[in-house]
Order: structure tokens, then C-alpha cells, then sequence
């Protein structure tokens, strides 16, 4: 992974596109890590400013476009009423037409309570109830912000780097995007269901590769455990009946605004099935061209 500048399709010689994202997302999500990731890219970075100040961040931005050229604004909780700041900065943007993209990070309960826990920070919400109650006081006033993200990462298991080249690789795939961005997810149930999929799917009622010696150890990207898999002919009906599904939600989706479907294919342990499904949706959606597709094994290094 480099730390190239992303490519905004302008021509050479002409001025570049600006690019503006705004990261935002629940507290103890990563938007730190986040925005440090950005300063190394050479983005100006604008954190903690008050709600009341965003639309004025968003006319400055916009009618300096040679010093703005790549700004990343944080916004959370700590700007007050987060719905109407983000709506009046966006709102800002837009009208001088820079389309931001948003970025949400978020964690499990679990995951954000260690983090707090271990760096004995105090949640921005924290009162009589609890940090648990916190997060989800948090959750519920950000869900209108996280519903228009065209970015959503789940960080509870993303090592740094990870961080980063997921970043990297999504903010390429949404800019690139005339219709739908992609993100394919493989996951094992066992380990929990990814936060930010929108749709799930489960394929555990395939024959499991792990109860056979010679393929226990093999991933879903071996040519022998991808026989396997897609050997049984149930394994080919699902795949024909979700290709239709997709076929008749894409274009809907589309037509609704939505810009990018964040698809989790699980198994049990995330290591077999749900990679070799994951890699032929993959290709199909590829062969389909709807539009750019990423795909993450999140069990893999396991």
C-alpha cells in the first residue's frame, strides 16, 4: 500500500478535483487512528470543531480549493446536535458542488467498552447510567448520519494497518462508483456478525470442509476446498437464486440514491464456504459491472 493520491479522474494539466470526507462515527471507533491516517495522505485535517462552525468550515473549503484540495473533517458527538450540523455541512458542500464522502467507523459494544476501559478515556455522553447505556444513546442519535454514509467500517478486529488499507481501498472504490460500490465481507459466525453488513447471508447449510482431514487446513481460496464447495449443487442453486436477487435489488437501490451494499457471507468459523461464495459473487459482480467491488476475508488470519 502506498501513500499515492487517489486518483479523481481529471485530466492532466487540469485543476483536481476536491476531495472532501468527512469521518465520522461512534466514540472509541477509530476516527483518531482515522484522521492521523489522513494527515500521512496529506489530507488537512479539521477535528473537534463546534456544530455551529461547520458551515462555515464547508464555505471556506469550498472557496479555497487550491489550499482545500484534500480535507477529511471529523465529526462526532462532540459537535451537539450531529444530525443538523451534518446535514447543514453537507448541505454546504453540495451547494457548491463537492459531493463529500462519508466515512462511518464503528465497533462492537464489547470492543468500545475495552477501549475505553484500557485507555481510561470518559465516553462524551458518560452520566449515572453507564458506559454501556452511553454507546447506545450514542448509537441511536448517530443512526440517521451512519444511514447516509457511503463508507461503513467495522473496527472492533482492524489492526492499524488494516485500518488503513481498508480507508484506502474504500475511498478508491466510492469515487470510482457510478453506481453501486461493493463491499464483500466473509465472516464466521462464531465470531460475530459483521456491524456494518447490509445484508447477511448465511451459507452453513453447505457441507462443512472442515469435518474432512485433507481440506481442514486449506482456506476457501484453495482450488480444493473451492471444488469441494461449489461441487455440492446446492451450493450452485444459491448462487443462481442470489444472482437474481441481486439483479432485481441493484437497480432498485440505485434508483433510491444508495452508493454503496456492504454484503457479509458467513460460515461457521469463516474459513471454508463463505470465502469460495464470497470470491463468486465477486466475480460475478465483476462480470456484471455494476459497479467496483471489494472484497475482505476477515477470518482468514485467524
Amino acid at each position: 500500500m502506498t501513500d499515492a493520491p487517489l486518483d479523481n479522474g481529471t485530466a492532466p494539466g487540469t485543476p483536481p478535483q476536491q476531495e472532501v470526507v468527512v469521518v465520522t462515527g461512534l466514540s472509541g471507533g477509530g476516527k483518531t487512528a482515522a484522521a492521523k491516517l489522513f494527515e500521512d495522505l496529506g489530507y488537512i485535517v479539521v477535528d473537534n470543531l463546534p456544530g455551529e462552525l461547520l458551515r462555515d468550515l464547508a464555505d471556506l473549503v469550498a472557496t479555497d480549493p487550491v489550499r482545500f484540495a484534500r480535507t477529511a473533517i471529523v465529526l462526532d458527538v462532540r459537535a451537539g446536535d450531529v444530525p443538523l450540523a451534518f446535514g447543514a455541512m453537507r448541505g454546504a458542500l453540495e451547494g457548491r458542488g463537492i459531493r463529500p464522502v462519508i466515512m462511518f467507523l464503528e465497533a462492537s459494544d464489547e470492543v468500545l467498552i475495552r477501549r475505553f476501559s484500557e485507555t481510561r478515556h470518559r465516553h462524551p455522553l458518560a452520566d449515572e447510567r453507564g458506559i454501556a447505556a452511553s454507546i447506545a444513546h450514542e448509537r441511536q442519535i448517530l443512526e440517521p448520519v451512519r444511514a447516509q454514509a457511503d463508507v461503513v467500517l467495522d473496527t472492533s478486529r482492524l489492526a492499524l494497518r488494516e485500518l488503513r488499507e481498508r480507508i484506502v481501498s474504500r475511498l478508491g472504490d466510492v469515487r470510482k462508483a457510478d453506481g453501486l460500490a461493493f463491499q464483500l465481507i466473509s465472516f464466521g459466525f462464531k465470531f460475530g456478525v459483521p456491524l456494518e453488513a447490509d445484508l447477511v447471508l448465511d451459507v452453513r447449510f453447505m457441507t462443512n470442509p472442515y469435518y474432512f482431514e485433507a481440506l481442514r487446513l486449506q482456506s476457501g481460496l484453495t482450488p480444493a476446498v473451492r471444488e469441494y464447495v461449489l461441487g455440492q449443487p446446492v451450493a450452485g442453486a444459491f448462487l443462481a437464486q442470489l444472482q437474481a436477487l441481486l439483479d432485481l435489488l441493484v437497480p432498485a437501490y440505485v434508483d433510491e440514491g444508495k452508493t454503496r451494499l456492504t454484503v457479509a457471507i458467513g460460515c461457521t468459523g469463516g474459513f471454508h464456504r463463505s470465502i469460495v461464495i464470497t470470491e463468486e459473487l465477486a466475480a460475478w459482480l465483476r462480470q456484471r459491472d455494476f459497479g467496483p467491488v471489494a472484497v475482505f476475508h476477515r477470518e482468514l488470519e485467524r
